[in-house]
This record gives structure tokens, sequence and C-alpha cells, in this order.
């Protein structure tokens, strides 16, 4: 992973997305949030390039930003990703690096409910519908969207990294590690997903 890499995060309007987005941004990084409307996206980032020291956010079409993006961040709704991934299966650069930050959960009666998806985890149903020439990595599966957004509030915590191979974790880690405050740790292979999702019920209860 260069130092100069370009992060798309699909699914940047919603407030995971718009919190991942920030932070990167304020850590130098360029940032493209990605949207199904890419007027939403465009505002979203116009709102967001508001914040001192956060100018290097823009927007686009999903398709346009994962097309542009060395690292994707998938910040939509568990029950959305595999449709998008089909969607844009051909726009995906060769060697790109998927970071899942999705989690199964539902609410039923505005309680939380992991609903195990068929490959065990979010994680690794992706891994199934995602392209062979796109690495995957998850992170930021244990930390409330509401923490994320709220960029006044420091961030002093680890999150544990897994992912489809060493390389991929790393390359994860490495983007990760640029957020201030936070220390990425390696979690190990992509079968940890299924702990570090349930692990997610402990975080929003």
């Amino acid at each position: 992973m260069t130092e100069t890499f370009h992060v798309a995060v699909v699914g940047g309007t919603g407030n995971e997305g718009r919190g991942l987005a920030l932070r990167l941004a304020l850590a130098g990084v360029r940032v493209t949030i990605g949207s199904r409307e890419e007027q939403r996206a465009l505002d979203t980032a116009a709102a967001l390039r508001s914040k001192p020291g956060a100018s290097r956010i823009d927007g686009s079409a999903n398709g346009d930003a994962i097309a542009a993006a060395d690292v994707v961040f998938l910040a939509v709704p568990f029950a959305h990703a595999e449709e998008l991934i089909a969607i844009h299966h051909e726009r995906f650069r060769h060697g790109a690096l998927l970071i899942d930050v999705t989690v199964p959960v539902i609410f039923e009666g505005g309680r939380p409910r992991f609903v195990e998806p068929p490959a065990g985890s979010a994680a690794e149903q992706i891994r199934r519908v995602l392209p062979e020439h796109v690495r995957l990595a998850c992170a930021f599966k244990t930390l409330p969207a509401r923490l994320l957004e709220h960029v006044d509030i420091p961030l002093e915590c680890d999150d544990l990294i897994c992912g489809d191979s060493k390389e991929s974790r790393e390359a994860a880690m490495q983007v990760v590690g640029r957020i201030s405050g936070l220390r990425p740790v390696d979690a190990g292979p992509l079968e940890t997903s299924r702990i570090l999702e349930r692990m997610t019920l402990l975080a929003i209860t």
C-alpha cells in the first residue's frame, strides 16, 4: 500500500460512512464518498469538507467511487451488500482492497438480533461474491457508528482486523492506523469475523 492511496467509502452518506470518511480525511487520506444517488454523495462530501482539515473529500456514484479507489470501505447495510457488489462487480480495480464494516444485525421491537448469513458471517458471505482479484479484510466491526461520527471525541482503542490473507490484513492495518487514536490489531483469518460480528451486539445494546 502506497502512502498516496485513494479510499472510497461506499455507503458514505450514512452515519458510519460519514464518520469513516471524515476521520480518514482528517488523517490526510484522499476520500471519495459513494452513494446510489450521486447528488446525495456530492452534498454529503460538501458538508464534510466544511470541517477544518477535511478538504480531501469528494463524492460520486458508487460505481465511479469504486473504480477510482485502491481501498473500498463497504459501509452499506449488509442486506444490500451482495447486490451492490454484483452491480459493480467489474468496476473494482485489480488488486484493490475491500474493507468490510457491515454486520448482519436487524432490529426487532427495538432490540438488535444477529442474523447468521449462510457462509457464517457477513465477511465470508461477501467473499463468495467478490471478484477474485479483490482482497478482503474486516475492520470497525465492534466500533459504534455514533463514536466514529463524532470526531470531537478522541478514539483511544484497539480495532480488530481479520482478512483473507496476511497481506490483506497488513494493508487494512496500514489504512486503519492512519486514523488518530486507533490501534489496529491482527485478529487472524476471515473466519474470525464470525466472532467480531457477534461482538457488535455488545456495542449497540
